[in-house]
């Protein structure tokens, strides 16, 4: 019994430490303070200039450009690579497995540093400056890819192995095969990999700062993002109110998404049970 307590209330207090932050952020958004700790009324007044202020604007734009694309192509190459991984032998296997292990492991300035000096080094061989939206997007890809391969893995472990065989036998190709019996299986997988390749993205400094250039939205300037823009707000002074206001869009959008996967999840997991029941 004193061990149930214990466990209940070090759980209460762990979500505590999480959220409290986040939730005070979001009750200072309706108030017009410039700091948070002091309250001048409550206001909605934020949330419209909010979208009136064209540099955070700017800096949400090219944020969710380089997660959506990078976690897209992530998706893909990491949920591909699961596969390959799956239907490989066990030495191989073993290897992809090691390989992306690493990288989740491993200390995020190492790897934006890594990316830092092998942009930096192909740049001296070609004699150009090599930074730009396409060197920040494979920062963000390299930083995804473990990610979704483990979250795809698990779910081609709890596949019927002998599902893509019956496949073949019955006429299908590789590919339809594996588009239509696979893919299906590890969509939950993939999904799951795709938001978490987004949400590691959006908030990503350490990499984004190492490999940004000039491009998207910021024009001939260096990619602004969220996270540089937050950073850069520091140095100077006080963040902006309006940066609460995104707060709070950000947090409600995150909160909606997770209760459309979780739908998702228990939807195909009925479909699952009445397909193994038959």
């Amino acid at each position: 019994m004193v061990k149930k307590i214990f466990g209940q209330c070090y759980i209460w207090l762990i979500l505590i430490l999480m959220y409290l932050p986040v939730l005070v952020l979001i009750a200072f958004s309706f108030t017009e303070a410039t700091n948070v700790g002091e309250w001048t009324g409550f206001s909605f007044n934020l949330f419209p200039r909010l979208f009136q202020s064209a540099e955070i604007m700017t800096a949400l734009a090219n944020t969710v450009i380089i997660a959506i694309s990078s976690s897209l192509v992530a998706t893909i190459l990491g949920s591909l690579g699961a596969v390959g991984a799956y239907y490989s032998k066990k030495r191989m296997r073993n290897a992809i497995d090691l390989a992306t292990q690493i990288p989740v492991v491993n200390a995020e300035i190492v790897v934006a540093f890594s990316l830092t000096v092998m942009f930096v080094f192909i740049g001296n061989i070609i004699n150009t400056y090599m930074f730009s939206f396409w060197t920040l997007l494979i920062g963000h890809v390299c930083l995804s890819i473990p990610f979704v391969y483990t979250s795809v893995k698990p779910k081609l472990q709890q596949m019927d192995p002998s599902l893509y065989e019956a496949a073949l036998d019955l006429g299908a190709s590789p590919s339809q095969a594996l588009g239509k019996v696979v893919v299906p299986e590890i969509m939950p997988g993939v999904l799951s990999g795709f938001l978490l390749s987004i949400t590691l993205s959006l908030d990503d400094f350490i990499v984004t700062a190492f490999t940004r250039g000039s491009g998207l939205l910021s024009g001939d300037k260096k990619i602004e993002t969220l996270s540089t823009l937050v950073q850069a707000k520091i140095k100077k002074g006080p963040i902006p109110p309006e940066m609460r206001a995104l707060t709070t869009v950000l947090f409600v959008i995150v909160i909606l998404a997770v209760i459309g996967v979780t739908i998702y999840r228990n939807q195909q997991a009925k479909k699952i049970r009445v397909r193994r029941a038959f």
